[in-house]
């Protein structure tokens, strides 16, 4: 049976992703300084502005502002007239401390006020979180978002490496997948937008995104006669970023994990700690689906959890390996109770969730890079 299916990705320079950067900049200038902050920061850009929220408990002392102006700068907004520039947008900051009903059920959790023998933190909110793998790619990720990822990626590295000078940071992607059954077999579409200086001539810049960045990035096997693009379909994207359209933190979870193959909990990512089990679990589940796929127990494998604020232990565990498990999915949840302690301060410890690496989740998808922490292959 024939069906397509379709992920996007952005790039760097997307107002919502340079929101994810700012607020994940400032968790990880907290974490330097003092590993057990409290951090749930939420940036909003638009048009020269950028206000920055939330609530920090921390021992760390940080200029936000700074970190701010810095971030904006390394994603290359330097120009008021067509986006925002870095050394005079207006910069506001309204942070507060973590509320104290909230930091009441994270510093101990329910179990611990009952008796039980469990020394852990309570989950910081209630939540579903999901994890997913398969075999489909190297990165063990659904090939459309994989490759959608890595057209985002290179059009940054063409803009920032001077290979297309005249690209400026905004830019989406696109890539329709043909399958044959559950396999890839070709790629069907290719969307590419991205912002330019206005003296480009359009068919000039279709030709090089299609030289530069999709032939460079899209294996050619899966290229073929009948693959489509469409290169700036609407003819001209010169005002972008956050003054062609606003941004705000945690508006692309789609992006950031899975591309719409899998199921998601609702919650983001970015500016959070990981006492959130928004962020951890989410990690915590991808990483042991990975594990589950890579240790050849499935083909593909979606795992859930369910948190109540206040609680350390999971509410639920949930498997599904779509017919592909080659043990009983009963047995690879004992397996999973069985392996990993699930509550956060234990994901956290396994993880080295403390340590301040998120800002390089930010851009091109928490998952499927082999440099973090949840991305490593162990043997179950």
């Amino acid at each position: 049976m024939r069906k397509l299916f379709t992920s996007e990705s952005v790039t760097e320079g997307h107002p919502d992703k340079l929101c994810d950067y700012i607020s994940d900049s400032v968790l990880d200038a907290c974490l330097a300084k003092d590993p057990y902050s409290r951090v749930a920061c939420e940036t909003v850009a638009g048009k020269g502005e950028v206000v920055i929220t939330g609530e920090i408990t921390s021992n760390a002392d940080i200029n936000i502002e700074e970190i701010a102006r810095n971030a904006i700068r390394e994603v290359g907004y330097d120009n008021a007239d067509t986006d925002m520039d870095y050394r005079t947008c207006k910069i506001h900051i309204n942070m507060s401390k973590q509320s104290p009903d909230i930091a009441m059920g994270v510093d101990a959790s329910l179990e611990q006020k009952e008796g039980e023998n469990l020394v852990s933190e309570g989950a910081g909110d209630q939540g579903i979180m999901f994890g997913y793998a398969c075999s489909e790619t190297k990165a063990y990720m659904p090939l459309p978002i994989f490759l959608a990822h890595a057209l985002s990626k290179r059009l940054s590295y063409v803009r920032k490496e001077g290979i297309l000078p005249y690209l400026r940071p905004d830019g989406k992607t696109q890539v329709t997948i043909e399958y044959k059954g559950d396999k890839p077999v070709r790629v069907d579409t290719v969307v590419v937008s991205t912002q330019h200086k206005e003296e480009i001539n359009l068919d000039i810049l279709r030709k090089d995104i299609i030289e530069q960045v999709v032939k460079q990035v899209i294996p050619e096997e899966l290229l073929d006669t009948k693959t489509k693009y469409y290169i700036n379909p609407t003819g001209r994207f010169v005002i972008g970023g956050p003054l062609g359209d606003s941004g705000l933190t945690g508006r692309k979870i789609i992006v950031d994990t899975y591309g719409g193959y899998s199921r998601h909990g609702g919650g983001a990512f970015s500016g959070k700690d990981p006492t959130k089990v928004d962020r951890s679990a989410a990690y915590m589940a991808r990483f042991i689906a990975k594990n589950i796929v890579a240790n050849g127990y499935a083909k593909k494998c979606e795992i859930q959890f369910s948190y109540a604020i206040g609680v350390a232990k999971p509410v639920s565990i949930y498997v599904d390996t779509f017919g592909t498990a080659t043990i009983p999915e009963e047995q690879i949840v004992k397996l999973i109770y069985n392996r990993f302690e699930l509550t956060p301060r234990g994901i956290i410890e396994y993880l080295g969730l403390r340590n301040p690496i998120y800002t390089q989740t930010t851009n091109y998808g928490h998952f499927g890079k082999d440099d973090l922490p949840w991305e490593r292959i162990i043997k179950i």
